[in-house]
């Protein structure tokens, strides 16, 4: 293990013993008509994403401070709105209310904090992050049983996460699985059992305002609203989107690439976004191009925590390239595009936080050998990973950007170049100390895979592929905890003087009781590098 690293096992969670009173779902709070709610904020504004269980015929209104925001309908039928409020004081917690057009309650009063200023140094952050939470309990394998775990077991599992009070929570992508055109899709999106609950989506037609919209209501809405409700009102989310947020695995043979989406699949995501999770509150200085109105982003993020925390999210999906450059076969292809890029590259350098954590949705570090990876590593005919056989419309320039982000990342001595990605369905944790020719040495980064608490039975990758996830050939690499496929998930806890994960894990076969009482596993502390 890398120097300075320390490594216990099966510890409480040691930094903020105060914080990890059991959480019990408040039956006192009152959800009222409210279905879902989710949240985001910055140091001076929140934003919020909430569905009702009956129409209204006008948007609610949000109350904060003894202001009022009024509402915006996000759907075509009454039941889904946004609200948005502004100029806000940071690191400051707030009453939140909804009412409304009549200036009836909707729902309990309740509160929700802002994050310190950009240039303040609070003592501590906490961050909980897991990936594929999503899953229709539709789904069943015909002989191997439940593709994903049932809604009462995901449930519990984000309410023990929640028992240590984060301060935020990165959910990363794959929200929905609906699959319709690539290999799962016959038991999922294309299944009977679809059709017979959701329907099925017309691709020439636009999913607002059509029958396409009750189509993705009654498939995706079961797996997000009905999975979060009112957990999480009172903590912010940065909800990032993967594969199968646009209906398809990444997959690619001579008869489909799933992957750029094409129009029907991008008007899903962003519908799927516009109804059930907020956007991103826009960095001001993200390229324009990702911008979207109101100082909103869809695909590219910064969670800053004061001075003490910058985490940048972006989806390795929406704008894939895979175009070969005729002279030398590979450097036009990009997991995100070059502006977006030079933004990462350019708040890698120049940021002023002392912890900096790269979030995108596709992984670094492991590989399971499919087409969508940063990594050329493909089965042979022995069933092996090689990276001597060429990968199937696999572009090099994918690993070129991941070549350019680490560096940039290890350039920084007086940080740990850390990422927490998401798409592989493991809990895992390990140390790049070389990609092809570039060592990163003397600074090694940390690569995180957080959980997922949404998978079962042949849903894992080992099943699915035959290849569980290992350290890419094209890598020097140590991994501190071999990817493990249980259900779990991870919390960071950010101090001035370093870093410390802890994770978690449950099966089936430990009990639906064991979640309440789950402890860590895995305790890692992470000290921030001294000075050079």
């Amino acid at each position: 293990m890398g120097t300075g690293v320390s490594l216990a096992i099966g510890v409480p969670l040691a930094a903020c013993r105060d914080r990890v009173a059991p959480f019990v779902e408040d039956t006192s709070w009152d959800s009222g008509q409210v279905k879902h709610l989710l949240a985001t904020v910055s140091h001076q504004r929140i934003r919020l994403k909430l569905s009702v269980h009956r129409p209204l015929t006008a948007p609610p209104t949000l109350r904060v401070a003894g202001r009022e925001f009024p509402g915006v309908q996000t759907d075509s039928s009454g039941h889904f709105f946004a609200c948005d409020a502004a100029s806000l004081e940071p690191q400051s917690e707030y009453e939140l209310a909804l009412a409304s057009s009549s200036g009836a309650p909707l729902c309990d009063p309740w509160t929700l904090r802002t994050f310190p200023a950009p240039g303040e140094l609070p003592r501590r952050f906490r961050l909980l992050a897991y990936t594929c939470a999503g899953g229709s309990d539709l789904f069943w394998h015909p002989t191997q049983g439940r593709v994903f775990q049932p809604m009462e077991i995901r449930r519990r599992l984000l309410a023990r996460a929640l028992a240590f009070r984060p301060d935020a929570a990165i959910a990363n992508g794959d929200h929905v699985y609906w699959d319709l055109r690539s290999r799962a899709g016959i038991a999922m999106g294309r299944s009977p059992q679809a059709w017979w609950v959701a329907g099925s989506f017309d691709r020439d037609d636009p999913v607002l305002g059509t029958r396409n919209e009750k189509v993705l209501k009654a498939g995706f809405g079961p797996q997000i609203a009905d999975l979060y409700g009112t957990l999480f009102r009172s903590v912010p989310v940065y909800f990032l989107q993967d594969d199968h947020d646009y209906t398809e695995n990444d997959e690619a043979t001579e008869e489909l690439r799933t992957f750029p989406p094409d129009a029907f699949m991008l008007d899903v995501a962003r519908t799927t976004q516009r109804l059930y999770y907020p956007e991103f509150l826009a960095d001001p200085s993200l390229p324009a191009p990702f911008l979207a109105p109101h100082g909103l982003s869809e695909s590219f993020g910064q969670l800053r925590y004061g001075r003490l925390f910058e985490g940048l999210m972006y989806d390795c999906r929406r704008f894939l390239s895979n175009d070969r450059d005729p002279a030398t076969g590979h450097t036009q292809a990009r997991f995100v595009p070059e502006a977006a890029e030079r933004w990462l590259v350019a708040r890698t350098a120049q940021s002023d936080a002392l912890h900096l954590a790269h979030a995108p949705s596709t992984p670094i570090l492991w590989t399971a050998g499919k087409w969508g990876e940063w990594y050329p590593d493909v089965m042979d005919e022995s069933g092996a990973l090689s990276i001597q056989v060429p990968k199937p419309y696999w572009p090099g320039g994918w690993q070129d950007q991941h070549d350019r982000l680490v560096r940039a990342a290890s350039a920084r001595r007086d940080r740990t170049p850390l990422w927490v990605s998401g798409d592989l369905h493991a809990t895992g944790i390990g140390q790049m100390h070389r990609t092809r020719k570039l060592s990163l040495e003397k600074n090694p980064v940390v690569s995180v895979l957080p959980g997922t608490p949404g998978t079962a039975g042949p849903g894992w990758p080992s099943r699915f592929r035959g290849q569980r996830p290992v350290p890419s050939l094209t890598l020097e690499a140590e991994e501190w905890i071999a990817p493990i496929e249980e259900n779990g998930f991870t919390i960071l806890d950010f101090t001035p003087e370093g870093l410390q994960l802890s994770f978690f894990r449950w099966k089936l076969e430990d009990g639906i009781e064991a979640i309440a009482s789950l402890e860590p596993f895995h305790v890692i502390d992470v000290p921030r590098p001294a000075p050079s």
